[in-house]
């Protein structure tokens, strides 16, 4: 159950990562900015979720152990 529960948070938080990152690109492509400029928007936001993914679960951690 708990592997389970781990790989599905782990999916819906590279879901969600993902779709951050689609809508930043789209907002910068929007705002005029070049493909290359737009992709690297989009790498940022992705990998700014991801970090707060790890920050979280490292807090957690700390709180519930």
């Amino acid at each position: 159950m708990f592997v389970a529960v781990v790989l599905l948070t782990t999916a819906l938080v590279t879901v969600l990562g993902l779709l951050a990152a689609v809508a930043a690109a789209v907002l910068a492509r929007r705002d005029g900015a070049t493909l290359i400029a737009a992709l690297k928007h989009a790498a940022t936001a992705f990998a700014a979720v991801i970090t707060l993914a790890a920050a979280v679960t490292a807090a957690l951690t700390t709180v519930l152990s």
